[in-house]
């Protein structure tokens, strides 16, 4: 069959219409992993999946990653219920892309809206391929080879886990090449990335600062405005995203499962 599928921007996503995510057949799960390939976000709306539905969906990407800190639903470990704990404690409201400390760091997410707000709550993604693709010969030159560190330290101290956190800890290439499409990607970011490797802070700050605006300018974005019974999920190799908090105190609770990835390359 072909795909149904509407792009979201000029830039990266698209959304996957006429499709049931709990009664997926083989045909049909490698025409979305090919379009998956093509758009970096897909969005599927009025969706009814139970927990073990999301995770069963999430599962023919691969291997489903537990959380070592963050809460999961009850029963169901490999699903982490987003929640609105109030604008102060929101930590995901900067550009990142998940768990990039990791040595693997996720290849997808996949989040699954049980209640949003009437108005806000917004997700905004952003093109990593795009990002570098723009930049110049020079540029490119030399980030070649260059290797960035990330930290899961801040995410600790947001927490109240910074002990756990402190020993995460990676090192990962600046660009990272698609290992399913070849294509190459920027791989730092504000939330994780603390410098460069050999480098200190102070010398490291202007390149990585320039990078991470880079990585999310107007023209590389789409924004995703959710409904219930929306699943969006996106690929982590080569997408950031940012979650808006302009909703108050009003309910907003999304389940969200994460496939592990490989050691970025």
């Amino acid at each position: 069959m072909s795909l149904d599928c509407v792009r979201l921007s000029g830039a990266l996503g698209a959304e996957v219409r006429g499709v049931d995510l709990a009664a997926v057949d083989e045909p049909l799960f490698e025409e979305i992993h090919r379009a998956f390939l093509e758009h970096h976000v897909l969005v599927f709306r009025d969706q009814k999946l139970t927990p073990e539905q999301q995770i069963e969906f999430g599962e023919r990407w691969g291997e489903l990653h537990i959380h070592p800190i963050v809460p999961h639903l009850k029963g169901y470990p490999p699903i982490l219920a987003i929640v609105n704990l109030g604008k102060q404690r929101a930590i995901t409201e900067i550009w990142h892309s998940d768990v990039t400390f990791a040595e693997t760091p996720p290849m997808a997410s996949l989040l699954y809206a049980i209640d949003v707000p009437e108005a806000g709550g917004d997700t905004l993604f952003a093109n990593q391929h795009a990002a570098y693709e723009r930049l110049s010969p020079g540029m490119k030159a030399l980030l070649d080879g260059l290797r960035a560190v990330h930290s899961g330290r801040g995410l600790g101290a947001a927490t109240g886990k910074a002990e756990e956190w402190q020993l995460q800890g990676q090192l990962h290439p600046v660009v990272r090449t698609h290992p399913e499409t070849g294509r190459k990607a920027l791989f730092v970011n504000l939330a994780f990335t603390v410098g460069f490797e050999d480098m200190t802070a102070e010398e490291s700050h202007p390149l990585l600062h320039y990078l991470c605006r880079q990585a999310v300018t107007p023209d590389v974005t789409m924004r995703h405005a959710w409904r219930k019974g929306d699943l969006v999920m996106w690929d982590n190799r080569s997408v950031q995203h940012y979650a808006v908090h302009d909703y108050g105190d009003a309910a907003r609770t999304l389940h969200r499962v994460t496939v592990i990835g490989d050691a970025p390359r």
